[in-house]
């Protein structure tokens, strides 16, 4: 797998429709979450391209939130991304706004850890620490059973990327804490850096 972007491509290509710090910093952590499970699967080799493919996933979310994952094939497309990081990107909004189903591992990992990442994100800020670092897999799920905590990320989606995983729900949820561990502090350290 290789991607016809550079990080830096991608990254300019996602500030060209997204100036939203939260979907930035949404971006550049999927990015991460996606580099860390490229490494633990033993797929590194493939590890730009599962962070590009991570940092690209909701392109046009912000412009065009009812089009998600129908506008990003043209956007893609004129920055001539390749049509294979077009599916696996596209494929993270499987029966909600995509009908590309996740074959590939990292397509079925992106799927599973997008909202995840949104919800463990909301729990972290509302630590003290406003941290993953010190967050428990305990913690975090109280937060994923309280339906009205970050009701708007599916829980429905991570317990079926889960099982698309053959993993289990406390699998993918202490698996993502420790991808997000893994990037917190080059995502935060990016985010200053931009602001």
């Amino acid at each position: 797998m290789k991607s016809n972007l550079t990080r830096q491509e991608a990254l300019e290509l996602l500030k060209k429709y997204n100036k939203e710090p939260f979907h930035i910093q949404h971006a550049l952590t999927v990015e991460g979450v996606m580099r860390y499970f490229a490494r633990e699967t033993g797929n590194g080799e493939d590890e730009e391209y599962w962070g590009i493919t991570g940092l690209l996933h909701d392109i046009d979310f912000e412009l065009f939130p009812e089009q998600h994952c129908t506008k990003a094939p043209e956007l893609l497309r004129e920055a001539g991304v390749s049509e294979e990081m077009i599916y696996s990107i596209c494929s993270h909004g499987y029966g909600l706004c995509s009908e590309l189903e996740p074959k590939h591992l990292m397509e079925k990992i992106l799927f599973a850890c997008d909202e995840l990442t949104g919800l463990i994100g909301a729990a972290a800020r509302m630590r003290p620490s406003k941290s993953v670092m010190d967050m428990e897999l305990s913690s975090l799920k109280k937060k994923y059973k309280d339906k009205r905590f970050a009701a708007g990320c599916s829980r429905e989606v991570i317990s079926t990327g889960a099982e698309r995983l053959g993993w289990t729900l406390d699998e993918l949820l202490e698996k993502t804490i420790l991808a997000m561990r893994s990037c917190e502090e080059s995502v935060n350290a990016e985010m200053e850096a931009q602001a």
